[in-house]
């Protein structure tokens, strides 16, 4: 997806078009008003909404099961444990992944991350090691790895991005070598859109016997993730970015890894035996799943991931191409507006800022015009340093936006471009 393409691009061969009409009636909280108008909701980046699949496959799990999983012999606890593990098996297929055993239930990407850094990185690591990660990061994806740093001596090394936010690629082939041992990077950037080229940064990771660590928070709702063909060692994703519950989120990790690595968190299900001399750990999954799991959130997940498969990730991909590239000639074309973020491939985001405005006022405006969108640094700030501003107004799409909320979008920064101008 270009930057900058065509309004009336036809989506790529072999895809075919959504019923956008269809999907929206699927989400309750669009069919409301917002002071007045009819919500434009384009903050899909931070929270998307659910569908009614999602909604009523939660509330009868609570109302008819609401069991524990695993540890129950009675009728529900066994319900609930195949739901939960069919939920696992669901995100298994959805990334790709050879063994739902690969797959580790977390609260959501950031705790994913902190997972490998805990129960990876700091107990691998040392003073001769290096971490490569790329000024596109989310702080999520920053953060846990200066701890590392700070608690093992290794050392990071951050790969620039260009003028249109994307990786220099050459730098990060450049930035790995033999004292490398982990490569992460965002598949597609919160921030700027930008699709990044995980194949190739993690063949560049292997070919000096690193690890590789994606990010795919941003990817998963909007593209085709196959984590064998990626050939990454870990991917995070969140729930709540692609219709599902808050709370809920998977790792995966290649079985190999996950099994050398030591648990993450004690208690109970992540153990095999347990006396006061001595503790055994249970297998994989469970034992980097301590405590009672967020059961309804992970079956809420296999409900929004099957409802994602069903309408087919290639023409939702295409259809939110169309959007995006919309609502980039929409903008473009407002004189006072500056896009930050131009790589040649994107995805679903659309940052800018509005000369002599703060993204805040801008994102005041625009709400009380029902059109919902994210100002803030998007916990990016290196980004934002990389730009020479501290914040941007971000317009983000999903498969239920539509081209005519493009217009919405534009004509709503026209106003606030007349009030504070």
């Amino acid at each position: 997806m270009s930057g900058s393409g065509s309004v009336v691009e036809p989506p790529p061969p072999g895809s075919s078009p959504l019923d956008v009409d269809e999907i929206r009636a699927e989400f309750p909280a669009l069919d409301q008003q917002v002071h007045g108008r009819d919500l434009v909701y384009l903050d899909n980046a931070a929270t998307a909404h659910k569908p009614n699949r999602v909604i009523d496959a939660v509330r009868e799990h609570d109302r008819a099961t609401n069991a524990n999983v695993h540890r129950g012999v009675h009728a529900l606890s066994q319900r609930a444990t195949d739901a939960f593990e069919e939920a696992r098996d669901t995100t298994r297929a959805f990334l790709g992944a050879e063994d739902p055993e690969e797959i580790i239930w977390t609260r959501g990407t950031t705790e994913a991350i902190n997972l490998v850094a805990d129960a990876w990185a700091r107990r691998e690591l040392g003073p001769d090691d290096e971490i490569v990660l790329t000024e596109l990061e989310h702080h999520s994806n920053i953060v846990p790895w200066q701890r590392v740093r700070e608690e093992t001596g290794a050392r990071l090394r951050v790969v620039p991005i260009d003028d249109d936010g994307a990786v220099e690629m050459d730098a990060l082939e450049d930035a790995v070598g033999p004292d490398t041992a982990l490569v992460t990077l965002a598949h597609v950037s919160n921030a700027l859109g930008t699709v990044n080229d995980v194949h190739a940064a993690t063949e560049i990771a292997h070919d000096a016997d690193a690890l590789a660590l994606v990010d795919g928070a941003q990817a998963v709702p909007h593209m085709d993730v196959d984590v064998q063909d990626i050939g990454c060692d870990f991917y995070a994703f969140s729930g709540h970015k692609v219709y599902g519950p808050t709370g809920i989120g998977a790792l995966y990790g290649r079985r190999e890894l996950l099994e050398e690595m030591q648990p993450y968190q004690a208690g109970g299900e992540m153990i095999r035996q347990v006396t006061f001399e001595e503790t055994t750990y249970a297998c994989l999954p469970a034992k980097f799943e301590a405590g009672t799991p967020n059961i309804t959130g992970a079956v809420g997940l296999g409900h929004a991931l099957d409802f994602v498969t069903d309408h087919g990730r290639d023409s939702i991909r295409a259809h939110e191409d169309r959007v995006l590239s919309a609502a980039t000639e929409r903008l473009a074309a407002i004189d006072e507006v500056e896009i930050l973020g131009t790589a040649e491939d994107k995805a679903s985001v659309l940052s800018f800022v509005i000369e002599d405005v703060h993204p805040h006022d801008v994102g005041t405006v625009l709400d009380r015009e029902g059109v919902a969108i994210r100002a803030g640094h998007h916990c990016t700030q290196p980004v934002m340093d990389k730009f020479g501003v501290a914040a941007t107004c971000r317009a983000s799409f999903a498969m239920y936006n539509t081209v005519e909320e493009t217009e919405a979008l534009a004509d709503a920064v026209r106003e606030a471009i007349e009030i504070f101008h």
